[in-house]
């Protein structure tokens, strides 16, 4: 069975819905909230500025790219050269350490898509984001939810079994990187939130293992069977997308 056919299933079984069409919704509220900020303005404003934060070699950001002037990823590993065509600026940071990597009030929009799960230092990287951000920017998040049994699983094991399971559900080791998980679940990613200064925090959760995990059989079969495990409860769902907005002076 081909990724697509295994992919056309899921909403069938009721696994919905797909966490691509959540991300987009929250990045177009994002997105037009910092236009009307913008049109609100009394001269002229440059273009809006977003940052992929931890970006890899797509971004969900992509669609949104006609209406982004600045568009910048960062991350702790420089990518080869030409393979994110879509940026304008590339930024080599630890995003827990280094605070300075941007000038304050930078950005309208960033987006962490599946970083959080890596971060030794989640607190400082949002305290970090959130400075980076102009007043009512927002951040959204996407990242595994610890409270979900398979992925509670999957960071705990220890580091030579998880590389062993990693080869079943990565597309290819360069997907594979450190896990630290010291931030995935619904409550302590909304007090790091918080406690770095961002309100307006709202959370939603998918089920994700199967379309994540799909690309090969075996993956498939396991992510299927843990996204219909958790799907008549939310709040274990694998996936989470939480926005969350810098304050208004």
């Amino acid at each position: 069975m081909s990724e697509r056919r295994r992919f056309a299933v899921l909403p069938r079984l009721g696994v919905t819905p797909p966490l691509h069409e959540v991300v987009r919704s929250s990045l177009e509220a994002a997105i037009a909230r910092a236009e009307d900020g913008r049109a609100a303005g009394p001269d002229a404003s440059p273009p809006l500025a977003v940052l992929d934060a931890g970006c890899g070699r797509v971004s969900a950001l992509v669609p949104f790219r006609a209406r982004i002037g600045r568009f910048v990823g960062a991350d702790i590993h420089r990518p080869a050269s030409g393979s994110l065509p879509h940026l304008d600026e590339f930024v080599e940071a630890d995003l827990c350490r280094e605070a300075d990597a941007f000038a304050a009030g930078t950005f309208d929009v960033v987006l962490s898509s599946f970083t959080v799960e890596h971060f030794a230092d989640p607190p400082s990287a949002f305290a970090s984001i959130r400075g980076w951000l102009r007043p009512g920017g927002t951040l959204v998040l996407i990242t595994v939810n610890r409270r979900h049994p398979f992925v509670a699983a999957y960071l705990g094991l220890p580091a030579r079994p998880r590389g062993r399971l990693q080869r079943i559900v990565k597309a290819t080791a360069a997907d594979a990187h450190p896990l630290v998980g010291a931030c995935n679940d619904p409550r302590a990613l909304r007090m790091a939130l918080e406690a770095a200064g961002f309100g307006a925090i709202r959370s939603t959760s998918v089920g994700h293992l199967a379309r994540a995990w799909g690309r090969s059989l075996p993956g498939y079969l396991l992510g299927l069977a843990g996204d219909l495990l958790a799907q008549p409860y939310p709040s274990r769902r694998s996936t989470l997308v939480v926005s969350a907005r810098a304050p208004l002076p």
